[in-house]
């Protein structure tokens, strides 16, 4: 989802076309981003087709940061559940198809606490998915990092094209750009830029986490190359899990707390905060084209 906690509680309303309270991100400059930085792990923690009922919050708000849970600076898990208890299959992943891997994972010393403020778009574009109104985006990285911006959009596409994700609402269709008018952007930073984009709404996210604010979908690179401890052995997995988590909230999804021991933990549930009897999930739909919910929380 990405590292949750949140801050000043806020709501969202569901946007029509691109209405999204609060601050608007900077057009990225073009530059290129560096070597590609993505790890996989094992794929024992993340289930990825499982049952639940639908439910959709609107909500209306400036941004909401998902922030502020004891994380211990690692990584921690999220899971939603469904209308029925079920168990993931053996051949179900949560993960998207492996793009690039990185020899070793990197440490949390690796990760510099904050960088120049300057982002590389990614370029090229990809194909609509998904039917509705389409969604334009961009995908960003934060200049001076080892991480490629091209390689970083390719993971961005497979996880909004996926047939588990919110295309599978029937209503909302997404495209990559690398330019003209977008309706949002993934932008992947250090801790700092992240706090400071975030913060400028108003939105505390404490060096640890992701928010969504405004026409942006800022992602902490510590997470995106940590992931929690609960993902930490598939942290492919959870970079799906934070572009489904945030992404949702720009489309206009609050919070969903667990819906029952053993369930599939909801996408939009806060799991860095504790799976509270959840299991792991990534995808806000499950196999059957079911959403994955539970009760409303803040």
């Amino acid at each position: 989802m990405t590292a949750h906690k949140t801050t000043p509680s806020r709501t969202r309303r569901r946007r029509n076309g691109r209405a999204h309270a609060s601050a608007r991100g900077p057009k990225a400059p073009l530059w290129g981003g560096l070597a590609a930085l993505t790890l996989f792990g094992a794929a024992g923690l993340a289930a990825v087709g499982w049952t639940s009922p639908g439910a959709t919050g609107a909500h209306a708000g400036a941004g909401r940061a998902d922030a502020r849970a004891d994380m211990r600076d690692a990584p921690t898990g999220h899971a939603r559940a469904g209308s029925e208890p079920t168990r993931p299959t053996p051949s179900a992943t949560s993960s998207p198809s492996p793009s690039t891997s990185s020899s070793a994972p990197p440490s949390r010393q690796d990760i510099p606490a904050t960088g120049p403020g300057t982002f590389t778009t990614a370029p090229g574009g990809s194909a609509r998915v998904g039917k509705g109104k389409v969604l334009r985006y961009r995908v960003d990285v934060e200049n001076g990092l080892d991480l490629s911006a091209a390689d970083a959009a390719k993971e961005v596409e497979r996880v909004l094209a996926d047939r588990r994700g919110w295309t599978a609402d029937g209503h909302s269709a997404f495209q990559r750009v690398s330019g003209g008018t977008t309706d949002f952007a993934v932008r992947i930073a250090t801790p700092g830029t992240v706090d400071k984009i975030c913060g400028e709404s108003g939105l505390d996210t404490g060096g640890k986490v992701n928010c969504d604010v405004g026409r942006n979908v800022m992602v902490n690179l510590r997470r995106w190359l940590l992931a929690t401890p609960v993902y930490a052995k598939d942290v492919t997995a959870y970079r799906a899990l934070i572009v489904n988590h945030e992404v949702g909230h720009f489309l206009g999804h609050g919070h969903a707390g667990c819906p029952g021991t053993g369930r599939p933990a909801p996408v939009m549930m806060q799991q860095i905060k504790g799976m509270h009897g959840c299991v792991p999930n990534v995808w806000p739909y499950d196999e059957r084209g079911r959403y994955v919910t539970g009760p409303a929380v803040p």
